[in-house]
């Protein structure tokens, strides 16, 4: 166990930020399996937006890593380009 003020904040802290990031990447999960079962076109344009700010956010705060942000959103826009 952290015996200093500093480092217990830190053990809380993390802790908090660890389930804030389990909790947005479960969530853009979600979506993207909902985008990848879409048929409608409107709907999955739409989807399509979100779900990629949803991955630029994960990218920025290091969740993912970028270039799986990029091959996500390559791959999901092309699907809904072919639809």
């Amino acid at each position: 166990m952290a015996n200093h003020k500093s480092a217990l904040k830190r053990i809380r802290s993390s802790e908090t930020k660890r389930l804030r990031n389990r909790y947005q990447h479960k969530t853009t999960r979600t979506f993207i399996k909902r985008l990848r079962e879409s048929t409608d076109k409107k709907e999955a344009e739409n989807l399509l937006k979100q779900v990629t700010g949803m991955l630029d956010k994960l990218a920025k705060k290091n969740v993912i890593h970028k270039n799986k942000a990029a091959n996500l959103k390559s791959s999901l826009s092309r699907k809904v380009a072919t639809m």
